[in-house]
């Protein structure tokens, strides 16, 4: 098992860092935002299973020749009430890494995910006492500043805002067609997809793959919410309506707009050509591949 624990810990450290560099700098990802978001995920999971695996399979390898039958094994011997000889210390020290790695990834998403949600909850509750409903739109309230800011507060209860400074820029269907940007968000749930990475960033922050992932899935899912929204709405309304926003979404919404607002413009004004479907098809198989293969190294017999 030994083996299968170097193999899997080289998988992981390729993807933890060169293999989200090359991502991060990739240009075909504006071409295929979902597939590029599939593949981020499958990276950062596959990356996580195989670090954790490593430790484990080499922790183990004393007890079998598999993880199932070498896991059996010492939670035998445990029960019986004996401790086995083969378990030396630098195997029981690699055994209990990766289980600390694992409460610790574990524990930091647990965390990032109760202040997301209390912050949220705040938020929401100053809205609904300061901010008034739009006519025009199910669910949109209006804030009293100048700034022009407009977002969505994610959540069961979610919100979609926009300051009385977006009302005097823009017309109605200028509005609307920011707040379909938004819509997409929401209905996308891409507040849960940039949870895991936000935690996994916190649990290893001088791992430069994942500052790279927290960027690349940033710039994504904005990606994804302007192409959701140049179907609804004219493209050159909708541009002109995300550069007429320029201001800044508080820390505990997802924002409208980006460093990269200039580029997501030029993308949806002159959209690049789309991935032929054999690309599309092998980037979810590859995606596919990154989380299937370290699991069925480490439950395989």
């Amino acid at each position: 098992m030994q083996l299968t624990a170097l193999g899997l810990g080289l998988l992981g450290v390729l993807l933890a860092e060169p293999v989200s560099r090359a991502l991060a700098r990739a240009r075909w990802p504006g071409r295929d935002p979902v597939g590029a978001l599939l593949l981020w995920q499958a990276v950062g999971l596959g990356g996580g299973i195989s670090l954790f695996g490593a430790g484990l399979a080499y922790g183990l390898s004393p007890m079998g020749h598999s993880l199932p039958t070498a896991a059996a094994a010492l939670s035998a011997s445990v029960a019986a009430g004996e401790w086995p000889d083969r378990m030396d210390p630098l195997h029981v020290g690699a055994l209990l890494i990766a289980l600390g790695v694992l409460v610790r990834l574990l524990s930091v998403l647990v965390i990032t995910t109760v202040r997301t949600l209390r912050a949220r909850r705040r938020h929401r509750d100053l809205l609904d006492v300061l901010a008034t409903p739009w006519p025009h739109a199910s669910g949109t309230r209006v804030l009293d500043h100048p700034v022009p800011v407009a977002y969505c507060l994610p959540g069961r209860s979610s919100r979609l805002v926009v300051s009385a400074g977006v009302l005097d820029a823009l017309d109605t269907a200028g509005v609307v067609a920011v707040l379909a940007h938004e819509r997409a968000h929401l209905r996308e749930r891409h507040d849960l997809v940039v949870l895991p990475f936000v935690a996994w960033g916190a649990t290893a922050p001088f791992v430069r793959g994942m500052v790279h992932a927290q960027l690349a899935v940033a710039r994504l899912i904005e990606m994804r919410a302007d192409d959701v929204a140049r179907r609804l709405c004219d493209p050159t309304e909708l541009a002109t309506a995300l550069k007429a926003v320029g201001g800044s979404a508080p820390a505990a919404a997802l924002s409208s707009f980006t460093d990269a607002l200039e580029a997501r413009i030029d993308r949806i004004t002159a959209p690049p050509p789309a991935l032929p479907r054999v690309v599309h098809g092998l980037i979810r198989l590859v995606a596919l591949a990154l989380v299937a293969v370290p699991v069925w190294l480490l439950v395989a017999p």
